[in-house]
């Protein structure tokens, strides 16, 4: 994949994908981590691809100034757990632990951030085992490994070998979100696709997805502008 760049302040990468699928040129804004792309179907002149792409450069920008700013987390800042917005204060102890609408954060202050993201992996580890199980169980079926990452295109994936991946991110977001996605990601252990047959078990698991899917859908970019020292 090769990258074109539209000057200005700021300038704006773009990454130019190839598709012998694609019928025609069309931009894509993640609401992730706003990584704009333009896909060019194969035969297509890139010159002219590059010709859309700085016609709608108006549109980019637009879409790109209405993402969140990026926030440093660090003590004082603010963050939600499980939906809820806490306070980050300093406090003895040996790990991180919520009270009262605080998230007390031992150590040194430099090492707030790396420590604040311990406690969420952690914790949303255990949420979304608790969820695959619950949801596995009631389908009858069992799972391979769990593994959580910070991924920036996708909330959760089930491997052909049964093996679940979450972001680790969604424990930020209320438990009825994080739930459905453990739903959405157990389902695939029946139907590998997104077939009506697939969501019909994701319905059974979880009636309002609809309603906690769109949740992540519009709230995605907030969950994805904390940085904790990275």
């Amino acid at each position: 994949m090769s990258t074109a760049c539209l000057p200005g302040d700021p300038p704006v990468t773009v990454h130019i994908r190839r598709s012998g699928r694609a019928r025609r040129y069309s931009l894509r804004i993640s609401q992730l981590d706003g990584r704009v792309t333009l896909t060019v179907p194969d035969r297509a002149p890139l010159d002219e691809g590059l010709a859309f792409l700085r016609e709608k450069e108006g549109w980019i920008r637009r879409h790109l100034g209405r993402r969140p700013d990026t926030a440093q987390v660090g003590l004082g800042a603010e963050l939600p757990v499980e939906g809820t917005q806490v306070t980050l204060v300093p406090g003895p102890g040996r790990a991180p632990r919520l009270e009262l609408g605080q998230l007390v954060v031992p150590g040194p202050p430099e090492a707030a951030g790396a420590r604040v993201r311990g406690f969420l992996k952690e914790r949303a580890r255990q949420r979304l085992a608790q969820a695959s199980d619950r949801h596995a169980a009631a389908l009858g079926r069992g799972y391979g490994r769990l593994t959580l990452r910070d991924t920036r295109s996708r909330w959760g994936s089930c491997s052909a070998k049964g093996d679940l991946m979450y972001s680790w991110r969604l424990i930020m977001a209320p438990p009825a979100v994080l739930d459905y996605v453990a739903a959405h990601e157990v389902a695939h252990l029946v139907e590998m696709n997104h077939s009506p047959a697939f969501w019909a078990i994701v319905a059974r698991l979880c009636p309002d997805h609809a309603a906690r899917r769109a949740w992540l859908h519009e709230n995605a970019a907030s969950l994805h502008r904390f940085r904790f020292g990275d």
